[in-house]
């Protein structure tokens, strides 16, 4: 099997367990028309489903196909053979048989509660599996058996399922706002607290003043600041000098 296929099979199964719940081992319900597809590709579907699937499986039939193989004559003596060989699971239609068709899609009902795959090639029956939500259907593509990808009615509903499972409802989303408002209304009936009131600064975070030198600090005294008087020297000229001191002399 190509790594891309298998790649496949394993995201479609995936998709069936986690939002219909499947799990192994996996109920095949097989018809008349596959198993004639399987004996003219010289096909096992004992051996290639489980591999294909990867996983334990069950093939499953009931009466009412067992019935219509035969019905059918010598040419699908060979498919019904290869029915008569999976086991017969009982259907509710003992006292009026029906085509095997019509007895696959009674056993999947409307939900499909019994987690059942479908595997055939009838083109009518493949098209009730797909109305289905939660019906995995099987069917040979030459050689090889397929999981066709999930229905849009599967998705759909799917996708509704897990809305509703993780998102919160109105209701809920009232009933919390409530909630919400009643305990953050209430008063804490614990002791409170103690307030911090905000101080000043943290001082061993704080730059110490610097001290202003005193010379700085110091105010010039007001004699410094008056301005000097200057003496004016008056010249006496030499004849006068001369005079005085004669003067002075004869006195």
């Amino acid at each position: 099997m190509k790594i891309s296929r298998h790649k496949k099979v394993h995201k479609y199964l995936n998709f069936f367990c986690n939002n219909y719940g499947f799990r192994q081992p996996y109920q095949i319900l097989i018809d008349g028309t596959i198993c004639f597809a399987a004996l003219k590709n010289k096909l096992s579907l004992k051996e290639q489903l489980p591999k294909y699937l990867g996983g334990d499986v069950k093939l499953l039939t009931t009466p009412c196909v067992i019935l219509e193989t035969e019905r059918l004559g010598p040419n699908l003596y060979g498919a019904m053979i290869i029915v008569k060989q999976f086991p017969v699971h009982k259907c509710t239609h003992q006292t009026k048989p029906v085509s095997g068709a019509a007895c696959l899609a009674s056993m999947l009902g409307e939900t499909n509660p019994s987690r059942y795959m479908i595997a055939t090639q009838d083109r009518e029956l493949q098209e009730v599996a797909r109305r289905i939500p939660g019906t995995p259907l099987i069917y040979l593509h030459q050689k090889t058996p397929t999981l066709e990808q999930p229905s849009k009615v599967s998705s759909q509903v799917a996708e509704i399922n897990s809305k509703t499972r993780f998102l919160i409802g109105q209701k809920d989303e009232v009933v919390l706002s409530d909630l919400k408002k009643r305990k953050l209304d209430e008063p804490e009936s614990g002791p409170q607290k103690n307030k911090r009131k905000k101080g000043g600064p943290n001082p061993l975070s704080c730059k110490k003043k610097k001290k202003k030198s005193s010379i700085a600090t110091q105010k010039p005294s007001t004699s410094e600041n008056k301005p000097k008087r200057k003496r004016k020297r008056v010249k006496i000229p030499k004849h006068i000098k001369e005079m005085l001191l004669q003067t002075s002399v004869q006195s």
